[in-house]
């Protein structure tokens, strides 16, 4: 097994435009071709160790709290917003993993991703998205407050773009990631428990772990594969494979509770964030 830190951030949004144009289905480098008994890659993945305490954030010190408040899914009632990024089964099956089969050059057809955002509530939703290079992504506000979408460069907390998101309103961007970059974070200015996170794959072998942890990928052609597991707040896990045709590989993964780690700029005291 080997762990590797991947630290890097996919430039996003309207910005993102600008560096590149948009691509085809197919992504740079991967080629679409009939796989003909291909192998199955199944999985969990797993939470170690107590689930992290929840991120506590009080609503006196944003805008338009009354209406966050209203979100019965984030308040407790008594003026915070409460934040748990951990969504974890009663068999530690953990959910919002990306499972992703590493440098696969040709395969199955790779369809668009169309990755949605939401705001709704004074949440982002989903907390990570898959996202395609050279693609595009909505992003949509169903709230009637104004919210503003930032995108972070996930090691060192640099802010890279700020796009207001006015009420009611939807918007489609271009991506287009530097060389090598995978990673984003996006953080509301108004509201900084509103966090997302994306991480960009180059060929269709990934999946996103469900509520019990498990994922399946198909149609995978016979051959030797790195596979990583990343999520927010752990160091990705790297597994080699080899697969047989027609042969299902079943591989697990488990993160530990203890290793969790933030970037600077979202560490807490006294339940409120450091700048």
């Amino acid at each position: 097994m080997k762990n590797k830190t991947v630290y890097t951030l996919g430039m996003g949004l309207a910005f993102l435009g600008i560096m590149g144009g948009f691509g085809g289905s197919v992504a740079f480098g991967y080629e679409e071709a009939v796989v003909k008994n291909g192998g199955t890659l199944t999985g969990k993945v797993i939470l170690e160790g107590p689930i992290p305490e929840v991120r506590i954030f009080p609503l006196g010190l944003y805008p338009f709290g009354t209406y966050c408040n209203k979100n019965k899914e984030i308040s407790d009632g008594q003026g915070n917003v409460r934040i748990s990024e951990f969504k974890v089964a009663p068999d530690k099956g953990m959910q919002d993993v990306v499972v992703a089969v590493l440098n696969v050059k040709k395969g199955k057809i790779f369809k668009p991703i169309e990755t949605q955002l939401v705001a709704r509530g004074c949440e982002f939703l989903p907390f990570v998205s898959i996202v395609q290079n050279n693609g595009t992504f909505t992003m949509k506000n169903e709230d009637p407050i104004i919210h503003n979408a930032q995108l972070y460069q996930s090691e060192k907390g640099n802010l890279l773009l700020t796009v207001p998101n006015s009420p009611n309103s939807t918007g489609t961007f271009p991506i287009h990631f530097e060389k090598h970059k995978k990673i984003y974070q996006m953080i509301c200015g108004m509201h900084e428990f509103m966090q997302t996170w994306g991480y960009a794959v180059d060929n269709p072998y990934y999946a996103l772990t469900d509520e019990n942890g498990n994922f399946t990928i198909d149609q995978l052609p016979p051959g030797e594969y790195d596979v990583i597991a990343w999520r927010p707040h752990f160091k990705p896990i790297e597994r080699e494979i080899t697969v047989s045709a027609g042969q299902t590989v079943s591989i697990n993964y488990s993160f530990d509770a203890n290793t969790v780690k933030r970037p600077h700029y979202e560490t807490q005291e006294k339940f409120r964030m450091q700048h």
